[in-house]
């Protein structure tokens, strides 16, 4: 059994340790942000390591057998023997981050034969219900909770006029709602999770690392999840990506599929 209170507490403290460093933290102290390229186009600062090597740490501490893969670590081969692994984004929404803005969050999910059992997001930018910052978390089979209260995902009945965090929308989807836009991804998962967006879709490969602790956040709380041609998502492969994601509330996720399949098939074969 793992210590669920020790889980939390070692989460937090690691959105306080990223959250001392936010730019946009009045309280800040010391010099400025240190921020560098992985590769062209993705930006990485000394928050996202530290807390990374914090939670590298403590995370192994408390649960020794389990295996690791996170986006600021290089991936070891040896985490595909075991049956737990740990799947980390120590900052997700980097560039909300780095620019001082609120749409990031620490993502941690721990992952059983390839599907996540517990997952959790600390966004202490984002207050909340009169706390200064978000908790979310799901446990398989148990439900999700931000901040104490149960989250009940979306029911709109209809694709047409439902919410979307983005920046802009396809031609083809004038009939949906823009909504606000964190950067992290898996910040606009739980949108969905809270009844705050009806469908976030990802056409591109993405990291497991981006969805795990959210996509589970999410079907705990009623809505729909997959990959963005309707199938399940699976969890520490070989190779730990997948084509887009797609959460929705559960009634229109058939025609959300259906809207998307052309544009996912030429999108994936681009791979």
């Amino acid at each position: 059994m793992i210590d669920r209170q020790r889980l939390e507490a070692i989460i937090r403290e690691a959105g306080r340790i990223a959250h001392a460093a936010w730019p946009g933290n009045p309280d800040r102290a010391g010099p400025a942000l240190e921020v560098w390229e992985k590769e062209p186009g993705s930006p990485v600062c000394a928050a996202d390591v530290a807390v990374d090597d914090f939670l590298k740490r403590e995370l192994g501490a408390l649960l020794p057998a389990a295996g690791w893969l996170s986006e600021e670590t290089a991936d070891a081969p040896h985490r595909l023997g075991g049956g737990l692994i740990w799947l980390v984004d120590p900052i997700d929404g980097t560039r909300d981050f780095i620019r001082g803005r609120s749409g990031w969050a620490v993502s941690v999910a721990l992952v059983s034969a390839g599907r996540p059992l517990l997952g959790a997001l600390c966004a202490p930018a984002r207050p909340f219900g009169g706390a200064p910052g978000e908790y979310w978390h799901a446990e398989a089979g148990h439900g999700a909770w931000r901040n104490g209260e149960r989250l009940r995902a979306s029911t709109r009945p209809l694709l047409p006029g439902a919410r979307v965090p983005a920046d802009a929308l396809h031609p083809v989807d004038a009939d949906l709602a823009l909504v606000d836009k964190p950067n992290s991804i898996a910040l606009r998962i739980a949108m969905v999770a809270a009844n705050e967006a009806d469908l976030v879709a990802t056409l591109r490969w993405g990291w497991e690392w981006d969805i795990g602790a959210a996509a589970l956040i999410a079907r705990e709380a009623g809505a729909a999840v997959t990959d963005a041609f309707g199938q399940p998502l699976n969890y520490n492969k070989r190779d730990p990506r997948a084509f887009g994601v797609l959460v929705t509330a559960p009634a229109i996720h058939a025609a959300a599929v259906e809207r998307l399949a052309d544009r996912a098939q030429k999108l994936a074969a681009q791979r």
